[in-house]
């Protein structure tokens, strides 16, 4: 156990003692992730390549005889108690314990006798920065209730259940990526995941191997018009596909891109349409980089997906391309936004060395122009949703 999720593991366990007296049966962790590359793909049954992060939601738990699930979490202070009626059917509880109780009524749902529990939830995924902290409540809390209940829900199924229980409980229709890399994810690793069919591949991403790091920048720009853009954006990619005759734009090769683009009369889905071709394209050309142990030439792969958010997709914020730009300029070898955007993240491909001076000019680049300090994390890929020793 790191140093990081040590400390966030001890405030849980500290969090429910105080509480609930006594000691947790245990504590589970999940982690917050980033997407390497491949954004708005996942709904174009396209391809993604997240890899998890060292930063961790925590879960300390145990059993409770009633059929009853109580919660505090750090975060609010703030301790929330349901029951069965609660989880009989979506939407009964919300707030942040919506995401607890969705993952109890996803998990009654599919037949699992769900044990009562009491938990109590610390982290240090930061909420609303594009890093999945409601993928890693999620996982963590899912993780816990399957130990606790003895219940067999193999891996590759457990995705699933965590996202219907944010699309249909919480009402928040995110794709499979989130808990995908939350639960799955390796340490060291990549997941290549092929949002068509779900199935997953563990690709090597050994940076310290290679000298490098990923810095994480957090734009802090507030999200503008996030939802009603993202939805835009999804009815567009499915306008192409429609024109085009095929059943999702995963379906266009990049070898037949300019035939396809040309059967297209409108020139904003013409845009759209050859930033998810041409991104599924630099996910597979990534991938087969990284099989090949050349970590460091992915980088201009990753400045070619900014260029292709910011100028085809339009998705980017005054913020963000000034953090790719300032990290470039410093010497990153590569750069991208990642997630939704419209706000969020930076990725930074660096020098492990140079993360300082790289964080340094993004912070001077932003203080020139006005904006909010940016918050900035060297990190490397990390295990996913697991029991704490």
């Amino acid at each position: 156990m790191t140093d990081p999720t040590r400390a966030v593991a001890d405030r849980a366990a500290a969090g429910f003692t105080t509480q609930y007296g006594g000691q947790a049966a245990g504590r589970w962790a999940a982690p917050g992730r980033v997407n390497l590359i491949g954004e708005h793909t996942d709904y174009n049954e396209g391809f993604v390549l997240p890899f998890a992060l060292p930063l961790q939601t925590v879960v300390a738990a145990d059993r409770q005889d009633a059929e009853q699930w109580t919660v505090w979490s750090e975060l609010s202070d703030e301790t929330i108690t349901f029951g069965a009626d609660d989880v009989a059917e979506a939407g009964r509880v919300t707030g942040w314990g919506a995401y607890v109780a969705g993952v109890v009524w996803a998990l009654r749902e599919a037949g699992h006798p769900v044990p009562g529990a009491r938990l109590a939830i610390a982290s240090d995924v930061p909420l609303g920065a594009g890093l999945s902290s409601s993928a890693a409540l999620e996982s963590a809390v899912l993780a816990a209730l399957l130990d606790l209940g003895g219940l067999e829900l193999p891996a590759e199924s457990q995705p699933r259940l965590a996202q219907r229980a944010e699309n249909v409980y919480v009402g928040a229709p995110t794709g499979i990526m989130d808990q995908s890399a939350s639960i799955r994810c390796r340490a060291g690793h990549a997941l290549f995941l092929d949002c068509r069919d779900e199935s997953v591949e563990q690709i090597p991403f050994d940076l310290d191997a290679a000298g490098l790091a990923v810095l994480v920048i957090d734009s802090r720009a507030p999200h503008r018009h996030a939802d009603g853009e993202y939805a835009a954006r999804r009815r567009s990619c499915e306008a192409g596909a429609r024109a085009l005759g095929v059943a999702a734009l995963r379906d266009v090769g990049v070898d037949q891109l300019d035939t396809a683009l040309a059967r297209l009369d409108d020139e904003e889905t013409r845009r759209r349409v050859r930033h998810v071709v041409t991104e599924d394209q630099r996910v597979l050309d990534t991938v087969a980089l990284l099989r090949a142990a050349r970590v460091r030439d992915i980088g201009p792969l990753l400045t070619a997906s900014h260029v292709s958010m910011r100028d085809d997709f339009e998705i980017t914020v005054p913020e963000i391309d000034t953090a790719v730009e300032a990290a470039l300029a410093a010497g990153a070898l590569g750069a991208r936004m990642t997630g939704g955007g419209f706000g969020g993240c930076v990725l930074a491909l660096i020098d492990a060395d140079r993360a300082d001076e790289v964080a340094a000019a993004v912070t001077a680049a932003y203080a020139e122009r006005g904006f909010t300090a940016p918050g900035t994390l060297t990190v490397l890929p990390s295990p996913g949703a697991t029991r704490l020793p």
